[in-house]
């Protein structure tokens, strides 16, 4: 049997810096104008991406739909809960055939949990095997990611990591107002890299998350984020490696606690992915 599931949160980034210009004809005042307007909107936007981290930070879950596209491939869309209060956790419906689980699930969508390190994949009880009688399909997040792709997954939990890394770009622009979801957000885009993610003053747990994200995505990453009026995050976007990630925040916080599905409904094929996936890749 051959599972494959790709739709793993790489984590957001967003940095600050605004060129603004100014109107003047006298070349001093001119340039001291523009140094000042560049200052002053780069603290701006500064803060609204701090606030909105803060915000997001503190309420640990939301409601979510997110879409993953990979190369010209069709997208992959997932609606549920995604929760980083207390680790990776997310409770979603995903289209069965995107999953790769048509043999397994005969409904057109399928449960997907994520939770304690492992997927959980709700499928129809098998006649026999290791998911006989089960509802549950359990795979360590590790034998599909490797151990690497685990740790990415688990350092970059929280959406708001991306927006720790707030100041190591020079190319984040306000791109101003847009309606999203019906509500007004003010839309910001930049992009990073490893240079300015190692000269940044970050941890070096904090680097390797962020370097390990950028390595995911091609060793650059552009970030779209659209903030409300209440400095929360409605829409993000990540692009770079031939993948991009959406995700639109429906609702934050009180959402239902995630959890494993029992044991004894739950059939672990952890090792035998793990053995298909050093197979293909000649391990």
């Amino acid at each position: 049997m051959k599972v494959k599931y790709t739709a793993a949160w790489v984590g957001l980034t967003a940095a600050a810096l605004v060129a603004a210009t100014g109107c003047s004809s006298d070349p001093v005042r001119d340039t001291a104008q523009k140094a000042a307007d560049v200052a002053d909107s780069s603290e701006k936007v500064m803060a609204a991406l701090t606030r909105a981290t803060d915000r997001t930070e503190q309420l640990g879950s939301a409601e979510v739909k997110m879409t993953t596209t990979i190369g010209t491939g069709t997208p992959v869309a997932m609606d549920g809960t995604y929760s980083w209060g207390d680790g990776a956790a997310m409770d979603v419906e995903m289209d069965t055939a995107a999953a790769q689980l048509s043999g397994l699930q005969d409904d057109p969508t399928t449960r997907v949990k994520m939770v304690d390190g492992a997927y959980y994949y709700g499928i129809d009880p098998q006649a026999n095997g290791p998911l006989e009688g089960k509802h549950w399909m359990r795979i360590d997040v590790a034998a599909v990611a490797g151990e690497a792709g685990a740790d990415n997954i688990a350092d970059n939990a929280d959406p708001t990591s991306g927006l720790r890394y707030i100041g190591t770009s020079s190319d984040v622009r306000d791109l101003g107002e847009e309606t999203v979801l019906g509500k007004k957000t003010t839309h910001y885009r930049g992009s990073v890299g490893a240079e300015a993610i190692k000269d940044s003053k970050f941890s070096a747990a904090e680097k390797k998350a962020a370097l390990d994200a950028l390595n995911a995505g091609g060793g650059k990453l552009t970030y779209d984020i659209w903030v409300d009026g209440k400095d929360l995050p409605v829409r993000m976007k990540q692009a770079g490696g031939g993948m991009t990630v959406t995700i639109e925040f429906r609702k934050f916080g009180a959402t239902e606690p995630i959890t494993a599905p029992p044991a004894a409904d739950t059939g672990d094929l952890s090792e035998a992915v793990t053995e298909q996936r050093d197979k293909s890749l000649g391990q």
